[in-house]
């Protein structure tokens, strides 16, 4: 089972399926065994499959459908501030699919109360860490090719948001905050008023998926 290949008891899965606004939720101790079409074992189970088709039921604050991990505390959900103490994830994955008409799908994140702080995201073959609403940016990979599995650190502490990519720091961001916490897995951009097909898909294979907070 997925739960058993990654240690989830510090997540909770949201799944583009149930009722609109109101997406199927996993958290623990179901989720250390649940499995479906939208969160399963790869083929080698040796990763997670997270997938989000377009025309999956969406959260009331975005329209696009995810099968996403979002960080917990126990039974609360986590929330942290970059001003205080250090916090860092650390993911090994591979985008592995991506819509067609618009190839955009987010494998990590940063999110606050109220909108992402930082979107780690495949956009056709460009690889990138966005933030401010996506009008900066710093390239992870130029020229990725999907299923190619890479090594990703985010640490958020003094102020900023210092992204690894296979070791390699990419970018240094000077952004403070509170309320924050990490996600991870298939946040797919696009829907059918984008024109993708409801079966078009995103989707992200996670290897191995670690959280440190130290005060």
């Amino acid at each position: 089972m997925p739960g058993q290949l990654l240690e989830l008891t510090g997540w909770k899965l949201t799944l583009p399926a149930g009722q609109q606004g109101k997406p199927q939720e996993i958290v623990e101790p179901e989720l250390s065994s649940f499995t479906n079409d939208f969160f399963r074992l790869n083929d080698g189970r040796d990763g997670v499959v997270f997938t989000a088709n377009a025309g999956g039921v969406t959260t009331p604050g975005s329209s696009y459908p995810r099968s996403e991990l979002r960080e917990m505390n126990g039974q609360e959900k986590a929330s942290w501030s970059n001003t205080a103490g250090t916090h860092i994830m650390r993911v090994r994955e591979a985008v592995t699919r991506l819509p067609v008409v618009k190839p955009h799908v987010v494998a990590a994140q940063i999110h606050d109360a109220e909108d992402d702080v930082i979107e780690v995201r495949l956009e056709g073959e460009h690889l990138v860490v966005e933030y401010n609403d996506g009008d900066d940016g710093a390239t992870l990979d130029p020229a990725y090719v999907l299923g190619t599995p890479y090594d990703l650190e985010i640490a958020a502490a003094d102020g900023h948001i210092r992204v690894s990519y296979n070791g390699t720091q990419k970018a240094d961001i000077v952004k403070s905050g509170a309320g924050w916490y990490f996600k991870a897995g298939s946040y797919i951009q696009s829907n059918p008023s984008r024109g993708d097909a409801p079966d078009a898909e995103g989707q992200v294979v996670i290897y191995a998926l670690d959280v440190q907070h130290t005060p």
